[in-house]
C-alpha cells in the first residue's frame, strides 16, 4: 500500500530505520532494491562545526539514490536546529526527521534524543522552529516516554500535530527500556486514534508475520524495521508478499544470499575506500551471515582479519561454496 509525506508518495509503507553506523548510503540502497520504500540518513548532529567532518559528509551522501532525500537530525537548541535544517535541505534534502528517540547515553547526556521528551516546552521549541524554517515537510521520531513511569507520547504528539509535523514514527519503548522488553503497539494505538497525521509504528518487527500484525494492532500507516533488517535486509521483501498475498516467502537461497552480500560489500569499498571499506563490511558480514558464519569458524577469522577487498571476497566467495557443499552432503 502507497504511503504519503506531505507531496512525496513512497512505492509501500515500509520504512528503514535510521540507526547509526549502519545506515549509510550503501546500506539504504541494499534495502531499497530488496523492497524498502523509504530509507532516511543516519543521524546527523545540528551542530554547524561538525558538518564538514568526513563522518558528518558520508551521513548526508545520497548520491545515486531514489528520492526523496530524507535527513534526520539531531540537537537540543532550537535555532541550532532550525539551521541545521536549512542548511540540509540546501544540500537537496527534500524532507527533515528530528530525533526525538535515540536512547543512547552521549545524545541523552547532552539533551537531544529521547532526552528531550522531559522538556514538552523545549519539544514545541524546536519542532515549530524548524517547520518555520523550511519549506520541506518535517517529520518527528520519538518513543512513548522518557521513562515507564512518565509516558507522555499523547502530549509530544499533540505537539506534533499543531507544530505542523506531517508524520510521527513512535519506536514503542520508553527511553528508559533502550530496547529491552517487548514493544508497547497498544500506545501507538491509542494515539492513532487521537491525531490525524501519519504514524509510523517501529519496535521488535522481525519477520513479515509480525509486519502484519503490528499493523493490524496499531492500524499505523506504515511500519519502520530496524534491527531485524541488518541481518535480513531482504526483510522488507518478504513482508511486502505477505502483506499482499498473505503467502510467506521462502529465505532466499545461498547463491542469491551471496550475490547480495558481494555486491554491498563492492557498494561498501567504493564509498568508504577500501581501507576503512573492507572494516565496515565485517559487522555486516557477521550480521548477515549469522549461524553459518559462527559454524565455519576458520573462515570468520580469515575473513575478519583480511587486510584487502580482493581478499575478503575471495573468502566470502570460498565460505559460500564451503556452505553449499554441505548443505547438498546434509541434503543427501
Amino acid at each position: 500500500m502507497p504511503f504519503t509525506i506531505g507531496s512525496y508518495q513512497f512505492s509501500n509503507s515500509l520504512v528503514l530505520a535510521p540507526m547509526a553506523g549502519v545506515t549509510d548510503r550503501p546500506f539504504r540502497q541494499l534495502c531499497r532494491s530488496l523492497g524498502a520504500g523509504m530509507t532516511v540518513s543516519e543521524m546527523v548532529s545540528s551542530k554547524p562545526e561538525l558538518r564538514t567532518t568526513r563522518k558528518s559528509l558520508l551521513r548526508v551522501d545520497h548520491q545515486g539514490e531514489p528520492g526523496p532525500v530524507i535527513v534526520q537530525i539531531a540537537g537540543a537548541d532550537p535555532e541550532i536546529m532550525a539551521d541545521a535544517a536549512r542548511y540540509n535541505v540546501d544540500q537537496g534534502a527534500h524532507i527533515i526527521d528530528i530525533n526525538m528517540g535515540c536512547p543512547a547515553k552521549k545524545v541523552c547526556k547532552v539533551d537531544a534524543g529521547s532526552a528531550l521528551m522531559r522538556d514538552e516546552l523545549k519539544v514545541a521549541a524546536i519542532l515549530e522552529a524548524v517547520v518555520n524554517a523550511v519549506s520541506v515537510p518535517v517529520t518527528l521520531k520519538t518513543r512513548t516516554g522518557w521513562a515507564r513511569e512518565h509516558k507522555n507520547i499523547d502530549r509530544i504528539a499533540h505537539i506534533a500535530e499543531q507544530s505542523g509535523i506531517q508524520a510521527l514514527t513512535v519506536h514503542g519503548r520508553t527511553r528508559e527500556d533502550k530496547y529491552n522488553g517487548v514493544a508497547e503497539y497498544d500506545s501507538i494505538r491509542s494515539l492513532k486514534n487521537k491525531i490525524s497525521i501519519p504514524i509510523i509504528a517501529n519496535g521488535d518487527i522481525d519477520s513479515a508475520k509480525k509486519a502484519q500484525t503490528v499493523i493490524d494492532i496499531t492500524g499505523a500507516n506504515a511500519i519502520m524495521v530496524g534491527r531485524a533488517a541488518q541481518s535480513k535486509p531482504w526483510i522488507f521483501r518478504q513482508i511486502a508478499h505477505f502483506l499482499k498475498t498473505g503467502q510467506e516467502l521462502e529465505e532466499p537461497d545461498l547463491t542469491t544470499r551471496k550475490k547480495w552480500l558481494q555486491q554491498h560489500l563492492l557498494n561498501l569499498y567504493e564509498f568508504y575506500g577500501e581501507f576503512q571499506g573492507l572494516r565496515i563490511a565485517r559487522k555486516h558480514i557477521n550480521w548477515q551471515l549469522g549461524e553459518e558464519i559462527n559454524y565455519q569458524l576458520n573462515f570468520k577469522k580469515l575473513i575478519m582479519l583480511s587486510e584487502s577487498a580482493i581478499e575478503q571476497m575471495g573468502l566470502i566467495d570460498r565460505l559460500f561454496n564451503q556452505l553449499q557443499a554441505d548443505y547438498f552432503d546434509t541434503a543427501c
